[in-house]
């Protein structure tokens, strides 16, 4: 059982970058898959990027080069760095964690491998 909670969303300006953080509840952070996901209004909710197990990253080719995910064991967080933000971005990005998900050096992308869920944090870019 995992309790996960965003925190770092706001306003920036295109061009600009922003960290979030999701901070999880528990005593077993490593045995999960890590990853964000986001909706725009009136669209689906749709994969950004993820960390597996034993670290590795897996990511969305419209945030290639920009976005990039680490996480923190001893602190049982793990974090999205997005730089050079775009419109497009403006989302409410959620955190989620895969409970033995893929494989220690791959993190699934589709939303229902996922287990559990944070309240998501906004973000929003102008131009």
């Amino acid at each position: 059982q995992v309790q996960l909670v965003e925190s770092g969303g706001g306003l920036v300006q295109a061009g600009g970058s922003l960290r979030l953080s999701c901070a999880a509840s528990g005593r077993t952070f490593r045995s999960y898959a890590m990853g964000w996901f986001r909706q725009a209004p009136g669209k689906e909710r749709e994969f950004v990027i993820a960390i597996s197990r034993g670290g590795s990253t897996n990511y969305a080719d419209s945030v290639k080069g920009r976005f990039t995910i680490s996480r923190d064991n001893a602190k049982n967080t793990v974090y999205l760095q997005m730089n050079s933000l775009k419109p497009e971005d403006t989302a409410v990005y959620y955190c989620a964690a895969d409970y033995l998900g893929g494989q220690p050096d791959y993190a699934y992308a589709a939303a229902n491998e996922y287990d559990y869920w944070g309240q998501g944090t906004q973000v929003t870019v102008s131009s």
